[in-house]
């Protein structure tokens, strides 16, 4: 095999009260790229379409990441890239993480997979730092394992997989102004309070237990973020007006996904899922923001190959 097609998904990170540890996986929407085994020593990006992205491979995120992993093989042949961008930078929803893992992703197939899955996310952070300025998985390891994933450590990197229960549906809404994860950051504190901390770890693992025990109920109480959120919602026009009518519509609970300005739902059935759906695009429908609204199942099987 010489060449391959594959799906790499969108992804929700941080959930609410994850902050930088816990991602989960779309089914609805993704990037779509095609890797090809080439005499040509090296990376080559040969083919962009959906978004202006550079075409040198040390400036662009999947390259970065496939320069990673190229350094650690010893091959006499190069790799081509195409990337067909359906998720847009800086939307909030891992546009440079499905270009990271999609590379990488590819490039493993077409060489009968020497790497394991945490293996690939190692050399998939080197090019998400290029857009975040940091080293970090949240949004990379859901798109590689699929499902709902905890970054247990970067150093060594340690992922765990954590169960979904079943008819659990995501709304996602995503305004068409961008966030640059980089000032995203910038304006979180540096220091945070006792309460808070005992509060949202508290939220964490009361989270992860109602997705092990699928108990909506716990769920529902557990996405509260009072660390993260109160800065970057002010970066996100209508936060409070989406979440109030996403949980007025049924919503578990509502949330920045990432670094924003998408803003996240979970909801118990897909009719629930499309019921928040209507609530949110009616806030936006009111002001001269475009926006895109995606229902999506969890992806429980994550980046796929397409043919």
């Amino acid at each position: 095999m010489n060449e391959i097609k594959i799906f790499s998904p969108a992804t929700v990170a941080n959930v609410a009260c994850g902050f930088d540890v816990m991602g989960f996986c779309l089914d609805s929407v993704g990037d779509e790229m095609v890797i090809r085994k080439v005499e040509k020593k090296g990376i080559h990006i040969t083919h962009i379409e959906g978004f202006d992205l550079p075409y040198q491979a040390d400036e662009n995120v999947a390259g970065v990441s496939a320069l990673a992993m190229y350094n650690a093989l010893d091959v006499d042949f190069g790799f081509e890239i195409e990337i067909y961008k359906n998720i847009k930078p800086g939307s909030g929803i891992g546009s440079s993480a499905a270009s990271a893992v999609g590379s990488v992703f590819g490039i493993n197939e077409l060489l009968g997979r020497p790497f394991n899955k945490t293996q690939l996310t190692e050399f998939a952070i080197k090019g998400e730092a290029l857009a975040s300025k940091c080293e970090h998985a949240d949004n990379l390891a859901p798109a590689m394992f699929g499902g709902f994933t905890l970054v247990k450590s970067l150093d060594p990197l340690e992922i765990l997989e954590i169960p979904c229960p079943e008819n659990l549906y995501a709304t996602i809404i995503h305004p068409q102004i961008e966030i640059k994860t980089s000032e995203a950051r910038a304006i979180l504190p540096k220091d945070v309070a006792l309460n808070n901390a005992i509060t949202q770890w508290a939220n964490f693992g009361s989270l992860i237990h109602g997705l092990h025990t699928s108990n909506f109920g716990l769920i529902q109480r557990s996405l509260n973020d009072v660390i993260v959120e109160p800065y970057r919602s002010q970066l996100i026009p209508y936060y409070d007006e989406v979440k109030k009518a996403a949980l007025h519509a049924g919503a578990l609970g509502a949330g920045i996904s990432g670094s924003g300005p998408s803003v996240f739902t979970l909801n118990e059935g897909l009719e629930t899922a499309n019921n928040v759906a209507e609530s949110i695009k009616a806030i936006y429908a009111k002001t001269d923001i475009d926006f895109d609204v995606h229902v999506s199942p969890i992806n429980t099987y994550g980046i796929k190959i397409l043919n």
